[in-house]
């Protein structure tokens, strides 16, 4: 695990705000920024993927895949293993280049023309397993989270701004965890882990939070409130959740989509889904 400052500051999960804001900035200007032909339809969305392919050594991991989130949207990501649901999130973070189709965030910046560190200022992302400061206290994995200089010595030398310190006081009630503040993240429960990694993604003011499989190994309460977590940060944020536990999923689910052999199967309610039969073949089971 990271511990010394060198550490921390090269692996802490979230570039500039500082960056990212004035990357926003400088699209909003550009004409190259809107659709060819002033398509309005990806304005609509906060995400937006169309016709997106990614080939593997000749397997196509993503096959002419279509996903559109609104503004607001808590969205359900479900598929078998190797549908493409971790390829859809690597393309949507640019950590993968697609072969082809578009990819665009809050309806006019092209994601494909950003790298990893200037997407995640504006799209954050949890993976399944929690990566926090396990010697640091829960406060201290936040306010390192909220730094917008991630730098080795503005990380030794910065102080806590009455701001950041209402940040932090914010981010702890989100999650749950005022009362373990001042405890090392390595003493904290699976699940508190998880949500300590959500609220990391927080201070950093993502529009969109992306969450891989956030309720794997965790108790049933810490499933439960999971799932009121996620669905409280609904509406201010978007949030696609990629799972496999399908009663979590009963339990949150707005809308769902459904991946199999790299696009979308089916989208719709949880009902609509669970008595499609090309879902139940593929996923569900007969």
């Amino acid at each position: 695990m990271p511990e010394s400052a060198t550490d921390i500051a090269r692996h802490a999960p979230h570039p500039s705000a500082v960056e990212a804001t004035a990357a926003l900035t400088r699209l909003a200007q550009r004409d190259e920024a809107i659709l060819p032909g002033g398509i309005d339809t990806p304005h609509k969305w906060v995400l937006y993927l169309d016709k997106i392919s990614v080939s593997f050594d000749g397997f196509k991991a993503l096959n002419n895949l279509n996903l559109y989130i609104e503004r607001g949207e808590l969205r359900c990501v479900i598929g078998p293993n190797g549908a493409g649901k971790t390829t859809m999130m690597d393309v949507i973070t640019g950590k993968t280049r697609p072969d082809e189709g578009q990819a665009y965030f809050d309806g006019r910046i092209d994601l494909l023309e950003h790298d990893e560190p200037e997407i995640a200022g504006w799209i954050g992302r949890k993976f399944q397993k929690p990566t926090v400061f396990v010697n640091h206290t829960v406060l201290e994995n936040l306010e390192l989270a909220g730094l917008r200089d991630k730098r080795v010595w503005p990380t030794l030398v910065k102080k806590t701004s009455a701001e950041d310190r209402d940040r932090s006081d914010a981010a702890l009630r989100t999650i749950g965890l005022v009362e373990h503040a001042a405890r090392p993240a390595g003493a904290l429960s699976h699940g508190q882990k998880q949500w300590l990694e959500i609220g990391m993604l927080l201070m950093q003011n993502p529009r969109v939070l992306l969450v891989d499989e956030p309720v794997a190994g965790m108790t049933k309460q810490e499933t439960e409130t999971t799932a009121e977590l996620l669905t409280s940060l609904a509406g201010e944020h978007s949030v696609v959740v990629v799972e496999h536990d399908m009663e979590f999923v009963r339990s949150i689910a707005r809308r769902v989509t459904v991946l199999h052999e790299g696009h979308v199967l089916a989208e719709g309610s949880m009902d609509a889904i669970q008595n499609d039969p090309r879902v139940i073949e593929v996923y569900l089971g007969e």
